[in-house]
Parts: C-alpha cells; sequence; structure tokens
C-alpha cells in the first residue's frame, strides 16, 4: 500500500461529511474531477472501496464508516499539533472558528467580532451559526474550536464555561400592553409559538411552561426567533424570546414585552471546547470577552416593559 496523505485524508472527510463530490470539492476549494481523483487514488492506495456510488447518492461502505473514524482521529491530531504551537506563541492569533447557537448569534457577534478584532488584531474569526447538537457534533470532529451555546451540554470531554444568566421575556400583541403578564398555568392556555425542533430554545421553553416534548402542540414552529415575533405581531399567539434578542427582534413589529413574575425563567450562556484542545488557557480568556461583550449588549438598550 502506498503512503496515503493527510491530504487524501481531509478530502475524504469532506467526502464522509457532505455525501457529494460538488459540496465536498467546494469545501476543499477544488475542483471536482480533482476530488474524485485523489478519493479514488485512495481507495486504490487501500485495495477497497471506501463509498458506494451512484447517480443520486454517496454513501460511505461498512469498510468506510470504520475508516472515516480513524481518519478524523488523525486529523483532529495533527490539527491539535499546530494548535500546540498556537499555544506556545501566547496571544491568538491565526484562524479561529467558533460555533454559535442561532438564538444568540444574530445579538451577540456584532460586539463580539468588533472587541476580538480590536483585541486580537492577527485573528482570523470564523463563525459557524448552527442548532446545539450540530455544533457538538463538528466540535468533537475538529471542524471548530470552541462554540457559544446555552449550557448545560454535559459532555465529559467537554470543557464547559458558564458566562451569564440571560432571563426570558414574554412577547405578546401590542394590544396587551399595560395587562398583567399571565402565570405559567395562563400561559398553558395560549397559543404559544416556538422554534422548530433541533433549537435548546424551544426546549427552554417548553421546560419552563411544563409541556412535554412529545406531546401534540397546537401552534406554529418558526425557524427563527424574527418569523415567531412577527407572527406574535400578526396577533397569532404568544412566544418567548431572550432578552439579549429584545432590540433586534421588536423594533420593527406591534408587540409588546413582559417580564414574568419571580422566579423568572433563564438560561446560562456559555463556551465549550474539548478538553484535549492545547488552547484552553487562550479559551478561557476569549470567554472572558465573551462575557463582557454580552453584558454590554444587555446594558445598552432600554426596553420599555409591559406589567
Amino acid at each position: 500500500m502506498n503512503n496515503l496523505t493527510l491530504k487524501q485524508l481531509r478530502y475524504f472527510e469532506a467526502l464522509a461529511r457532505h455525501a457529494h463530490f460538488g459540496r465536498a470539492a467546494e469545501a476543499c476549494a477544488i475542483s471536482q474531477p480533482a476530488l474524485s481523483v485523489q478519493i479514488k487514488d485512495l481507495e486504490e492506495s487501500l485495495g477497497t472501496a471506501l463509498f458506494e456510488r451512484s447517480s443520486r447518492h454517496v454513501q460511505l461502505t461498512q469498510f468506510g464508516q470504520d475508516f472515516a473514524g480513524r481518519a478524523r482521529a488523525i486529523l483532529q491530531s495533527v490539527d491539535e499539533l499546530g494548535e500546540m504551537a498556537r499555544a506556545a506563541q501566547g496571544e491568538l492569533s491565526g484562524r479561529l472558528r467558533i460555533g454559535v447557537i442561532p438564538t444568540i448569534a444574530p445579538y451577540l457577534l456584532p460586539q463580539l467580532i468588533a472587541r476580538l478584532d480590536k483585541t486580537y488584531p492577527n485573528l482570523d474569526v470564523q463563525i459557524r451559526e448552527t442548532v446545539t447538537p450540530r455544533l457538538i457534533e463538528e466540535l468533537a470532529e475538529g471542524r471548530i474550536d470552541t462554540a457559544i451555546v446555552a449550557l448545560p451540554v454535559s459532555e465529559p470531554w467537554m470543557t464547559e464555561i458558564p458566562l451569564l444568566d440571560e432571563r426570558l421575556v414574554l412577547v405578546r400583541h401590542e394590544s396587551q400592553d399595560g395587562r398583567p403578564c399571565p402565570d405559567v398555568e395562563a400561559l398553558r392556555l395560549m397559543r404559544l409559538l416556538l422554534l422548530e425542533e433541533g433549537h435548546c430554545f424551544r426546549d427552554q421553553a417548553l421546560s419552563f411552561c411544563n409541556f412535554q416534548t412529545s406531546v401534540p402542540r397546537d401552534g406554529l414552529d418558526g425557524s427563527s426567533l424574527s418569523t415567531l415575533v412577527q407572527m406574535v405581531g400578526a396577533g397569532i399567539g404568544v412566544t418567548l424570546i431572550p432578552e439579549m434578542a429584545i432590540p433586534v427582534e421588536t423594533r420593527a413589529a406591534p408587540v409588546c414585552i413582559s417580564r414574568f413574575q419571580t422566579p423568572e425563567p433563564s438560561r446560562t450562556v456559555g463556551m465549550i471546547w474539548r478538553k484535549t484542545n492545547p488552547l484552553a488557557a487562550q479559551f478561557a480568556e476569549l470567554a472572558e470577552h465573551v462575557k463582557e461583550a454580552a453584558k454590554v449588549r444587555l446594558d445598552t438598550f432600554n426596553v420599555k416593559f409591559s406589567s
């Protein structure tokens, strides 16, 4: 068997992840024919097929599935060698891939990116916005370096750093302004609009209302908080949003905001990364910048709350 190359392993990993030659080639910044040649050479070196190919799809063979786990482990170890070198330099520099969940990203990132650009002029920040389960998967596979999520995540191989607790508020149509905020029992009788399955914020809202996630609901699931707030403005129902989202999501919608009675629902925002990552000290420093950016965000807007 000829020597395998890291380039071949990276191309293999991309194809295994995307299950599509065109998307994998785009992710690797090479042409599709070039990717096909590299995968074919890899299979010939191994003496067995890694993928089953048809006109409609590409999927791993059984051997390919076994090979994928080893390949990802090798690539992650190689990446960590580079991170060891970066850690030895002290200050963060080079590429930093940060994952952020959608219910945090649009509200925190403008403040955070500006802060990081000023503090780390040699840092190339790359953002990946998606739901928590996908971020955990990508963190495990080394496709991102760290993530900003709602805690806890409770993965034994991760470091979790809580940064702040953020209240959840009720959004109602503006015609409800001045009316008392409903308690949980009253809220359970309303049409509660939620994010679609996969968003941890959905589970937090259901937990606060004591709804079972498996029970069918007469509501509307949205892909973003913006969609939910606009639906509330149209008189369709009510929703919950995190405090950080208030100024962005309510500025162009006929809605009012209310805080719940004590104990108010809240979520813990924090950072996670692999315990084996050599940049742990730098990430702990980065976490402080995330915390400060979030505090500035929460402290700088003036919101009128209904009763």
